[in-house]
């Protein structure tokens, strides 16, 4: 904005300092004519227009200055309105609106704006992590909202991209906050809308029938390193169930509600479902429910996760899979009784089995699983207020 201020002032001056110069020249050059004649001629004018030239280049100058420091971000940080792209940080880490904007662009916060959430009573305070606040832009309306990417530090202070989905109601809510829905992905360097491009009608129809409340839709890129990230849950689950960058820069960006278990949940579709059931069983006193739809788990791995999560809290969990989905369900099961026959707080999650969906073709089938497991995750969340 600055820049284009400038531009109008620095090529008024550039252009009369060109006039000017250009009559101070003529009037010198008539001057050289009469002295050649031995004719007496006025200097007043050519020196009036020649100050006039000077003046003119002092001004562009000046102006190109001015112009060259804001492109490289030297002025106009105090003088912009914030607007919904572009979140207001002050010490206190407080939040303010996203969408839209220009470059993808982050920001540190003061080391007094940290993770707002704690944990449940008697587990240890959730980790604090620096706050970071980055700028979304716009990349599309899917589902009837809007989609924003941007990139966001990982937990290996790596920036990785984030793509965030807001409900038709976040754009006609301007005073509401919002649960957030954390969806993992299971390609690496890939978010999960790039698997499941589908995901966004799903959730959008689960809305427009009213089958669902409105919530955030948060998918980060999975790490790279493995041509199946979520597989390592298989080794080390917990390794892969947090994210407090993630959870810290969401909430400092967009109208959420406080991240913890009453507003903050997980999803995964297929090769992304053991990533969120393991987020689900690993942290229930940080991820409040979690929905994976047609996956394969490796049951004894998240028992034993869920038997390590933290104690007065209780993991609750959707496992959907399409009626023709024989091998699906018959790992949701198995992944069932292991959990309610492990250990400490893996008995006391609360496991549900979808197996009723059915339909003519398997993406029919899997927005219909999406619609269930946003059903779903919209109930075991709180409402936005």
């Amino acid at each position: 904005m600055v820049r284009s201020l400038l531009v109008i002032p620095l090529l008024a001056a550039a252009l009369g300092g060109i006039w000017l110069a250009r009559g101070a020249l003529q009037r010198w050059r008539d001057l050289r004519a009469a002295e050649t004649y031995e004719l007496a001629g006025d200097r007043w004018p050519m020196l009036v227009r020649a100050g006039g030239a000077m003046v003119c280049g002092v001004c562009v100058t000046g102006l190109t200055l001015l112009t060259a420091l804001g492109a490289f971000g030297g002025l106009g940080r105090g003088d912009r309105q914030p607007d919904r792209s572009e979140p207001v940080v002050d010490t206190a880490g407080a939040d303010a609106g996203a969408a839209g904007g220009a470059a993808v662009r982050q920001q540190a916060v003061p080391p007094a704006a940290t993770e707002s959430a704690a944990a449940a009573p008697g587990t240890a305070a959730a980790t604090t992590a620096p706050a970071v606040a980055s700028r979304f832009d716009s990349v599309g309306h899917p589902g009837g909202g809007e989609l924003l990417q941007s990139a966001v530090l990982g937990p290996d202070g790596r920036p990785r991209n984030v793509r965030v989905w807001l409900p038709p109601q976040y754009a006609k809510e301007p005073n509401a906050r919002f649960p957030v829905v954390v969806m993992h992905a299971a390609a690496p360097r890939k978010t999960a809308d790039a698997e499941v491009p589908d995901v966004f009608e799903g959730i959008g129809s689960a809305l427009q029938t009213g089958k669902s409340r409105p919530f955030i839709l948060v998918a980060p890129e999975a790490p790279n390193g493995t041509a199946h990230p979520c597989e390592l849950v298989a080794a080390a689950p917990a390794a892969v169930a947090d994210d407090a960058a993630l959870r810290t820069t969401i909430a400092a960006s967009f109208r959420t509600l406080p991240p913890g278990p009453a507003s903050w949940g997980a999803l995964g579709v297929e090769g992304g479902a053991p990533c969120a059931a393991a987020a689900g069983l690993a942290r229930p006193d940080l991820y409040g429910a979690a929905a994976a739809v047609s996956g394969r788990y490796d049951a004894a791995a998240l028992t034993q996760t869920g038997a390590e999560a933290p104690t007065g809290s209780a993991a609750k969990l959707l496992l959907a899979a399409a009626k023709a989905d024989a091998a699906g369900l018959d790992a949701a099961r198995k992944l069932q009784a292991s959990l309610k026959a492990g250990p400490g707080p893996a008995a006391k999650a609360e496991v549900r089995i979808s197996d009723n969906v059915q339909d003519f073709t398997p993406d029919r089938e899997r927005l219909r699983l999406v619609r269930q497991a946003a059903q779903f995750l919209a109930e075991a969340l709180a409402k936005s207020s």
